[in-house]
Order: C-alpha cells, then structure tokens, then sequence
C-alpha cells in the first residue's frame, strides 16, 4: 500500500510516499523522498536497539545520526567486495563493538553495501535487526526491499545469502543528486525490467514516482512469495544473462547495465519461442534504448562462458532457465534448449 505523507522528525514538510511490505509481525515501512534519511533514529528507537553499528559508504555528512551510542564502520560500494570475507570482517567488527541480539545494524550505501551488510546481520548472532539507508538509485528501486541478502564467489553472483528483511528502509533522494550520471544510469536498469513485470510504463514520470512504483510493485510480490517459491521470480526478470554479464566483464558492466542488455535479450528469447509477437519483442529494445541504456552484448565476451555462468544460476533447477514473458506475463520457463539460447545471444 502506498499513500501521500509528510515527513515527520523537526525537518520542514515535504512529500514522502510511504509503502508498507505486508508480512505479518515483520511489516516494515518503505519511505521514498526528499530528506527521510532524517527518520534513521526514530525508526532505530522504534526497533528498541540502545546501540548501533552504522556501516556506510558514504561520506561522515551524509551519514546520519541514529540516536543512540554508535559506531561508524566505513564500507566501499563495489562487486570485488560483496564477498564472504567482508561479511566476516564486519561481523568482527560487530563483536569488537559489542552488538547483541537486542541492538541493530545499519546500511548506508549502494546495492553492494545493503546485501553485505543485510547478510552480515542476518548471520550475527542468527539475525540482528537492519535498517537500510540505499544511495544509489539502484538500491532505492530494488536492492534495499525484500530481504533478500547475497555475496557473490568466483563461480558466480549472488551464490551465497540469507532472506534476512529489514525494519524499515528509507530511500532519500537527497542521495541521488550526489551520484555520477553512470550510477544513475545504473538504477535505470532495474526501473526498465519493471516495465515488463507489472509497474507499467514508468517513462517521463519524476524520479521518485519511478521509486516508489518499483518499490510498491517489489512489496506486492515480496508479501505474496517472500522466498522465491513461484511469484517472486518475476523480479529476476533480466537478470539471468545480466548476472553473466557481469561475471564475464569482471564486473566493469553495472549490474543495472547488465540487466537493460538482458532484459532486451529477454524480449528476443520470449520472441523466438513464440511467446510473445514481434511487436512486444521491440517494445524490450525501446524502453531499455529510452533510458539511456545499452541494449546489445559488449564487445568481447563469450558465449560459451556467457552460457556456463547462466547454468549456475540460482533459479537453474532444471536446465537453462529464464524469467520471460507470455500471454499470461512473465513467469519462469525451465530447461531452455541451449540452442534457442545461443540464437538469441547470436541475435544481440
């Protein structure tokens, strides 16, 4: 549910949008807007923590005070650290600080930095309350909603995580007028895939209306399938040869970059298995192409790799599989011949 507020806590009013994901005891607010960063140390008081570890990837002015006695543990957004060794160091860090059960963790930074952190908490102590302060307008619009917490191995993104779901998230879009047009680029990815699985046609709309209609979109389906059951594959949409793509470039292409070029190679497999007509194929070039984004494969991967890297995907259970659209939307479709997959690739 999303409804129009004001944001609370001694800062001038100005409109905030507010969703709520829906689980029961574990709901939690999402709230999109201009200096919500501001709301840390009443949602922080609201989780009865007396301490807090600020984990942040932000500089000391744009890291907010959580009201009670803190430490700050710097942190570096980027996919060479999203690893199991910086979650070690930061439950350390936890410890040498002194964080129990009863206290909470904070992240404040980029995609990278949410799911190391989330993952970190979820496993301290068997689970500490989080709260998410996203960056990045990729991290507002997915990374920091649905609990879901991963790092990645040599072998592939993603491979290692916990559902752990926040206690609040506050995506200040503040932040965004700090991000190089690179990063911004970068979030578009996911608000292009969201096109496909349900937002509608976010193009022209403000940045945080694009914001919240993603987040809104992520809370309806995180509520009904929180652990990736059936529903909730729709969100990977894009996201299987993305994920590749990343690996195959050492990550020099941005995880939303990636996920544009594989949601525009979504639209050309669905296409070629005769799910969807050549006109719904094209709109995957358009809306990818109107935000700014790559639509073909970069120069110098490799289709075998591209290929072994998608069988190790997490929703792989059964051959090659892929997100894809259909005349009943998107939906999981298993044990893709790898020859269709090739073709397709071929074809970007």
């Amino acid at each position: 549910m999303t409804v129009r507020g004001a944001e609370a806590g001694g800062v001038a009013a100005r409109a905030v949008d507010r969703v709520d994901v829906e689980l029961g005891d574990r709901a939690y607010p999402v709230l999109v807007g201009p200096g919500v960063r501001h709301r840390l140390a009443a949602e922080v008081a609201r989780t009865g923590a007396r301490r807090v570890v600020v984990v942040s990837a932000r500089p000391p002015a744009w890291t907010p005070d959580p009201g009670v006695p803190h430490r700050v543990v710097p942190a570096r957004d980027g996919e060479h650290d999203k690893t199991l060794a910086t979650v070690e160091s930061l439950c350390r860090a936890f410890a040498e600080f002194g964080l129990t059960r009863a206290d909470a963790v904070v992240s404040c930074g980029g995609g990278t930095t949410t799911d190391v952190v989330g993952l970190a908490a979820g496993l301290y102590h068997r689970g500490v309350a989080v709260l998410h302060l996203p960056t990045s307008l990729l991290a507002q619009v997915d990374a920091s909603v649905g609990g879901k917490t991963a790092v990645n191995l040599p072998e592939g993104k993603n491979l290692v995580g916990v559902y752990w779901q926040p206690r609040a998230v506050l995506c200040d879009t503040d932040y965004l007028g700090t991000l190089p047009e690179v990063e911004r680029r970068n979030g578009y990815g996911e608000i292009a895939r969201a096109h496909f699985i349900g937002a509608g046609d976010l193009r022209g709309r403000t940045v945080t209306e694009q914001i919240t209609a993603c987040v809104a979109l992520k809370a309806r389906v995180v509520a009904a399938d929180e652990r990736d059951a059936g529903l909730r594959h729709i969100l990977n949409y894009g996201h299987t040869l993305g994920h590749a793509l990343e690996r195959a470039t050492d990550f020099r292409l941005r995880h939303g970059e990636a996920v544009g070029v594989g949601t525009v190679f979504a639209g050309r497999l669905a296409g070629r298995l005769g799910r969807i007509p050549a006109a719904r194929v094209a709109e995957h070039h358009e809306v990818v192409a109107g935000y700014g984004l790559d639509t073909g494969l970069p120069s110098g991967v490799d289709a075998d790799e591209l290929v072994a890297f998608m069988r190790r995907d997490k929703k792989s259970t059964a051959g090659l599989s892929f997100v894809l659209d259909g005349p009943a939307g998107p939906e999981l479709v298993p044990d893709i011949p790898e020859h269709e997959v090739r073709a397709a690739l071929s074809a970007m």
